[in-house]
């Protein structure tokens, strides 16, 4: 009974990301006496203790199902620093397991004690895959940022391990919309002007409180929508494009209070009545909410880790923005300003993802054709869509393959195994050759030369190139269908194009998994955890996400 109590209260720490010293504290000590008055609380040292065994088994458990996987994996990756001036680098990994189900593992919140140099990157990343026993060979991608040191080390993965490297879609979002609105100088006054008056609010409690005041007299204070939460105003941060949005959508929405309360007299003196925008400003502010809607719908999608995002990118978020930028012509200009500016980035940044590369991985592009929503390539040009599905029926081709050397090893390794298990091995005799044999060939050689002939690699061309073609025929499924429950019911029919699928599918559109991991990290090292060694904060951080 007390192993299950001390069990529960390690399970509550980690999920809950609690501090260890938790158990030391005065009043929680009295809650567990009144709960269970036998029960003698372990230490903080003990419940560490606990914690580290607890990580152990949880590895050799991740490393057992990595152990199962017979598709390639990806890994996301990228850097944060904690509060108590630490790096650490995060790494993820994602695969489509037997079930066809998309499954990811955090494996490493790795405290950084060099320089980020991209060999060091490089090498860090390594040794996160040895740790947990699969080959860098074995990972088909890698997701990561747009940080120079990490380009330069996914170069170097790429070299010596033949990994792809794929730039985090969200980060390269982020890069569009900033560089866009930064363009036009009215945007970036009108943004600052809001920013303004948000924080006014903010930091007044005589203006917030006559706001809300303002907001249950005009019915908005819980939004269009009755939301049980109420719509206070909302900052914007530099490092996040989507937060001037949800910014300037709030502000929006709550115009007219907000313009009330400004306008009070008891709240504003005369001479701060210039935090009031200006109407042309407003208006500026309308249209770009709008126009920056599509933008933000794409964020939040790309965001997604329980389904498919990498097939979608090239034709629903890259075309799809596209198609946003040239649909609507709005009566600000600077607002069309934003739209052509938005449209050439989408070009230049994202050119590598519709069209395809030659000699290049062309990960999203494999991806869309594999995804039964997109095998038509519909976004790309004739010519495009011929090399795309000629790059299918190479990799499928290598993919069968590959499996068949696969399955001839492990015939030998049983082979082997069943003779090192057999108490009296018989060796194997040669039989003496006759001069039959030597002149026309053994009878075993015959049987390999027969054998050779049934695996013939042209056949098993062919018939991977016809299944390829089969494949690209049929119809597409709607867009709202999973292209893995798709998958999970024709795997037999097309059985090397699912080898593909499980490898080419798990890739993530973005680094978020990797990013998540340093929401959790940061609630661990907390002001109250600065403490905390290295090595147990990724031990923290692995059984948080992993336990």
């Amino acid at each position: 009974m007390s192993a299950e109590l001390s069990d529960s209260i390690l399970k509550m720490i980690i999920k809950d990301m609690r501090p260890i010293a938790i158990v030391e504290g005065q009043g929680f000590r009295e809650m567990i006496k009144a709960f269970q008055p036998g029960y003698t609380l372990p230490s903080r040292h003990c419940i560490t203790n606990l914690m580290e065994k607890k990580y152990e088994a949880t590895l050799e458990k991740v490393k057992a199902e990595l152990k199962k996987v017979k598709s390639k994996i990806t890994l996301t990756t990228d850097a944060w620093t904690s509060i108590a001036t630490e790096a650490y680098l995060g790494v993820t990994c994602h695969f489509i397991n037997q079930d066809w189900e998309l499954t990811s593992y955090s494996l490493t919140t790795m405290p950084l004690e060099e320089r980020h140099t991209a060999e060091n990157i490089a090498a860090w990343v390594e040794q996160a895959a040895e740790k947990f026993g699969f080959s860098l060979s074995d990972v088909l991608a890698v997701v990561h940022d747009n940080a120079a040191n990490v380009v330069a080390a996914l170069r170097v993965l790429q070299e010596r391990h033949g990994v792809a490297s794929h730039r985090c879609a969200g980060h390269t979002l982020q890069l569009v919309v900033n560089h866009a609105l930064k363009k036009d100088p009215q945007i970036n006054k009108a943004l600052g002007a809001a920013r303004s008056l948000v924080e006014h609010f903010r930091r007044s409690e005589l203006a917030s409180s006559k706001l809300k005041v303002k907001q249950k007299q005009m019915g908005t204070d819980k939004g269009a929508r009755g939301d049980e939460k109420p719509h206070k105003l909302i900052q914007d941060v530099a490092v996040r494009w989507n937060s001037s949005y949800y910014m300037v959508q709030r502000l929006v929405e709550q115009r007219w209070p907000v313009t009330a309360a400004i306008s009070d007299p008891e709240i504003t003196p005369r001479g701060k009545h210039y935090l009031d925008l200006k109407s042309d400003q407003w208006a500026l502010l309308e249209d770009l909410e709008q126009v920056l809607k599509p933008f933000e719908k794409a964020t939040v999608f790309l965001s997604g880790q329980s389904y498919v995002t990498i097939s979608a990118l090239p034709p629903v978020i890259i075309k799809g923005l596209q198609r946003s930028t040239q649909k609507t012509t709005y009566e600000s200009a600077p607002v069309n300003s934003f739209q052509r500016a938005a449209a050439q980035e989408i070009a230049s940044r994202w050119e590598g993802e519709t069209t395809f590369i030659e000699g290049g991985r062309n990960v999203s592009l494999i991806a869309a054709v594999l995804d039964p929503r997109f095998r038509k390539l519909k976004f790309l040009s004739s010519a495009d869509v011929l090399k795309v599905q000629v790059k299918l029926q190479s990799l499928a081709v290598q993919a069968k393959r590959n499996e068949m050397e696969q399955l001839q090893q492990e015939s030998v390794e049983l082979l082997e195994q069943d003779d090192s298990d057999s108490e009296q091995p018989v060796p194997k005799r040669r039989r003496e050759m006759s001069v039959l044999d030597a002149l026309l060939g053994s009878s075993s050689d015959s049987e390999g030369q027969s054998n050779e002939e049934d695996n013939d690699p042209e056949d098993d061309s062919e018939m991977v190139k016809s299944e390829v073609l089969m494949y690209c025929a049929e119809q597409c499924i709607a867009s709202d269908k999973s292209p893995l429950r798709w998958w999970k019911d024709n795997a037999t029919r097309f059985p090397t194009l699912a080898i593909l699928a499980r490898s080419y599918l798990a890739v993530s559109a973005t680094s978020t998994p990797s990013e998540r991991l340093f929401s959790a990290a940061g609630n661990i090292v907390s002001k109250k955890r600065a403490s905390l060694t290295a090595e147990h904060v990724d031990m923290l951080t692995f059984l948080h996400y992993n336990a």
